[in-house]
């Protein structure tokens, strides 16, 4: 069993107390980039709409700000849903990455509607939003203070808040293209990782059988009704058979109940699921 896990994202999951064991450590989203790029971008989302949106006039104001929400909370809830299921948390950053490309669209519709330009990637202010993230230190924001604002909102306040509507959207959509390369990357590595390492149920029962191993090879005598000799167990147990039913290697057990309670058998490693078993 492993105590830590690959980093995804350029971050890994939060850390576990000393010597306390787990199978996949979960949470630790706030240091993702990930998920600092999207609550950016939550906070100008919501900003931009007081600004520039009125809603009581239109439904956009509640879909945009519901869309760049969305974008961090799935982010945030697949972290905490990664220490149980592979699956759930590749879903939940698939559907952050879905909300993100559905409010870029409103922001570019935004644009068009209004006769503003679009940037393109070269545009001038355009490099300057991206050298904002590149002008980090590279120090993630202290967790525990949450007035730090070293690389968040902060940071674009000036070309969201105050700024005009075509600088306020297309720095936006700057953001936005940022945070799904990370999330794009994340997916990714996700990926790799399920296929590398397989998934919890997969990891469970690697522990649980390598668990029963160990046990099997333990020469103390775990059941004291058992009064059957085993002077010969290290070699009983150096000649294991596989079971008939699964090939996996079998162990020495005792018969508890019954009409043979004492005596020894072999039975498969992989009991439960495998009931195989072999006289001796």
């Amino acid at each position: 069993m492993s105590q830590g896990r690959r980093r995804v994202d350029g971050s890994g999951k939060s850390s576990v107390a000393a010597g306390q064991a787990t199978l996949r450590p979960h949470g630790g989203y706030r240091n993702l980039r990930s998920f600092q790029v999207t609550e950016i971008i939550y906070d100008g989302t919501v900003a931009f709409c007081a600004r520039f949106l009125d809603a009581r006039r239109t439904r956009l104001v509640d879909q945009m700000v519901q869309a760049a929400r969305s974008g961090r909370q799935n982010i945030a809830e697949g972290s905490r849903a990664s220490g149980t299921s592979s699956q759930t948390e590749l879903r939940l950053v698939g559907v952050a990455r879905a909300s993100l490309d559905e409010l870029l669209l409103d922001y570019e519709d935004y644009l068009r509607q209004h006769g503003l330009p679009l940037w393109s990637k070269d545009h001038p202010k355009a490099r300057e939003v991206r050298g904002l993230a590149a002008a980090s230190d590279g120090r993630p924001p202290d967790q525990t203070d949450r007035t730090d604002q070293t690389n968040g909102y902060a940071r674009y306040r000036p070309f969201i808040e105050e700024s005009d509507a075509e600088t306020a959207a297309n720095t936006l959509i700057c953001l936005i293209h940022q945070a799904n390369y990370l999330l794009d990357r994340q997916i990714a590595a996700l990926e790799k990782q399920f296929v590398d390492e397989g998934g919890y149920s997969e990891r469970l029962a690697a522990a649980r059988l390598e668990a029963r191993r160990r046990r099997a090879t333990q020469s103390d005598r775990t059941d004291p009704t058992d009064q059957t000799d085993r002077t010969d167990q290290t070699e009983k147990t150096a000649r294991a058979p596989n079971c008939p039913l699964c090939g996996q290697p079998m162990t020495l057990r005792t018969a508890r109940k019954g009409p043979q309670a004492g005596s020894q058998f072999w039975g498969c490693a992989g009991y439960p699921k495998c009931k195989g078993t072999l006289a001796l």
